[in-house]
């Protein structure tokens, strides 16, 4: 038996006359504490045998039976407390009815190869004679649909048709407003296999990405179902006898939402959703990129009961219908996720006042970053390396949240980029179908030539120390990781959006937050540490709006982590926050004299 442990069980052996050998682990200390783990566990968990058998009595036909036997579902999507507010459980692809249903929903998807999708106005789609195909990132031989996309003339007609919508619709309560984004979310569920299916095929996202976006759409539209009602019922500001003063608010108008395509379902939802249950009307433009994804949201709008105008359907290309609806008098708010360079425009564009223009133009702008992990001399390096891969390469490195810069205290420095280098070799780069791909392709043929662009040009002044073959036919990057990285280089400085990872080595914690903090973004960051000191340090001093300590940097969920960065990241409050509607609404306040002559209080 292990030497220091079960010592009153040797006794009763050595009692009842059994001879008792005691031995002790030697070598290194890693394997020798799992090692005592387990045997902690083994010895003391309040399932182990030994525990069951000598502390509780349990008898051996019952320790003996079949597990499964007594094993009870968990995998239920109801929560357990209805009224509070959950996260959509995302599917446990252990189960294979769910790993069965999706292949069935990729065979369907696939028959429907072909589809054209168009500008819907009013509720009527408009057709138009220019138009773009979609082709299958892992496959460009292959095409998804076809997008027609909206004129000049048809981008002014959907702003006129949100702005005859919009008294009307605000007017509606905000439970009435709210019950169709629970429409909506109810119908998500039902096609969830089928709008995972679309993104595989449109923007390139594995099994888990695809789950994960259709999940964080439905949250988005829970969460703001419920925060309007609370918003709604505003809040008296004055108790002074004699008057009664209410804080309320009203919403703007008609808003804009550009979209991005790296979240094709969860951030055009989320930024629609917030325009209309706030009692604004809508103008959808979504990236050109997965503008089938979009038509699917403007279609289950319909079905979810939205009225006509209150949300429009504009595909376009950004330089040209973008541009123009951007500088439209009428538009009173902008929802903007994207690029930088597009996001300043925008909050350019939004200064000036064009003729016949009655309001301020108020900007949400999310914008990129250069994410930085910081591994500290003392990191967990297990949990470390698989934090670090996933927040990197996660969708191809695709999400303004991704870890594209690693910042390791040179203690650690050699041992950590041994283990990533190893880990990122079990990296599997296939066709997104496949449900063994981790990662995948990019979403297009100029990302893959920017990215492909950027990893060549850094190999002359970084160290390339991984790279491997990936398949052909699809706009397929390898993960590349580039060690010995100057804080100061392009490669450390720039936003890359793809599966492309700088390391860099630094001497203590001062030099790491200098580094961490040394470009103009300030989105996502991230430490892995066992200091509190440092952890406390790091809380305080590294700029960023989403800070993850010991753990991945993407993945925010709707509630648990409100999403959005500061510097250059962003303009505005964070994305599935409590402070997120405001930016769809204006404040006022009604103070009414009570003493006046004739004043009747209503009747209790």
């Amino acid at each position: 038996m292990l030497f220091g442990m079960a010592d009153p069980i040797k006794k009763a052996l050595v009692k009842s006359g059994y001879r008792v050998r005691e031995y002790a682990t030697i070598g290194e200390l890693i394997p020798g504490m799992a090692y005592l783990v387990r045997r902690l566990l083994e010895n003391t968990s309040n399932e182990s045998f030994l525990r069951s058998k000598f502390a509780e009595n349990v008898s051996t036909e019952i320790l003996l039976k079949d597990p499964a036997e007594n094993l009870t579902p968990t995998n239920s999507l109801e929560p357990k407390q209805p009224g509070r507010y959950y996260n959509e459980p995302l599917i446990d692809w252990v189960n294979a009815p769910a790993r069965q249903q999706m292949k069935t929903a990729l065979q369907k998807m696939k028959k429907q190869f072909g589809e054209t999708v168009r500008p819907v106005i009013n509720g009527k789609e408009i057709s138009s004679k220019n138009k773009i195909s979609r082709e299958n990132p892992a496959h460009t031989s292959e095409t998804v649909g076809h997008v027609e996309l909206a004129s000049i003339e048809d981008a002014d007609n959907a702003i006129e048709a949100a702005k005859k919508a919009h008294p009307e619709w605000s007017r509606k309560s905000a439970s009435e407003r709210a019950q169709i984004l629970l429409n909506l979310a109810d119908i998500f569920r039902r096609e969830r296999y089928s709008l995972m299916a679309l993104q595989v095929y449109e923007v390139g996202k594995n099994w888990s990405e695809a789950d994960g976006d259709v999940c964080e759409a439905i949250d988005f539209l829970t969460y703001y179902a419920a925060d309007i009602l609370r918003l709604e019922k505003g809040e008296r500001v004055s108790y002074a006898s004699g008057e009664d003063s209410h804080y309320e608010y009203r919403s703007r108008g008609v808003a804009l939402v550009i979209a991005p395509w790296n979240f094709p379902l969860a951030i055009l939802t989320g930024q629609v959703a917030a325009s209309i249950v706030t009692g604004n009307t809508c103008v959808m433009k979504p990236a050109e990129q997965s503008s089938l994804i979009a038509a699917r949201l403007m279609k289950y709008l319909t079905e979810a009961g939205c009225p006509k105008g209150v949300v429009n359907f504009i595909p376009g290309l950004g330089e040209e219908v973008g541009r123009h609806l951007v500088a439209h008098k009428d538009i009173s708010t902008i929802s903007f996720t994207g690029s930088m360079n597009v996001g300043l425009e925008i909050t350019k564009e939004c200064a000036k006042v064009q003729p016949g223009q009655h309001q301020i133009k108020r900007a949400i702008i999310e914008m990129g970053g250069k994410n930085a992990i910081i591994i500290d001399s003392d990191a967990d390096l297990d949990e470390a390396v698989m934090g670090v891969l996933y927040s990197a390469f996660g969708f191809q490195g695709q999400k303004c949240s991704a870890c594209s810069r690693v910042i390791v205290l040179e203690e650690n420095y050699d041992r950590f980029l041994g283990r990533l280098i190893e880990a990122a070799k079990s990296l599997i780069v296939r066709d997104p179908a496949d449900p063994h791909s981790f990662i995948g392709p990019v979403v297009d043929q100029e990302a893959y030539q920017r990215i492909r662009n950027t990893i060549e040009t850094s190999k002359s002044s970084a160290r390339l120390v991984f790279e491997t073959e990936v398949p052909e036919g699809g706009y397929f990057v390898s993960p590349t990781i580039f060690a010995d990285v100057n804080p100061d280089s392009e490669l450390a400085q720039e936003e890359i959006f793809g599966p492309v990872l700088a390391v860099i080595k630094v001497r203590d914690l001062d030099e790491a937050l200098k580094v961490a903090n040394g470009t103009k973004y300030a989105l996502t960051g991230g430490l892995f540490s066992r200091s509190p000191a440092n952890i406390k340090r790091v809380r305080e001093e590294y700029e960023c709006g989403n800070l993850y300590i010991n753990r991945g940097i993407t993945g925010a969920m709707v509630g648990r982590h409100p999403f959005g960065g500061y510097k250059m990241s962003g303009l505005g409050s964070k994305t599935g926050g409590k402070e997120y509607l405001l930016h769809y609404l204006d404040p006022r306040v009604v103070t009414e004299n009570t003493v006046r002559r004739g004043f009747a209080p209503p009747e209790v």
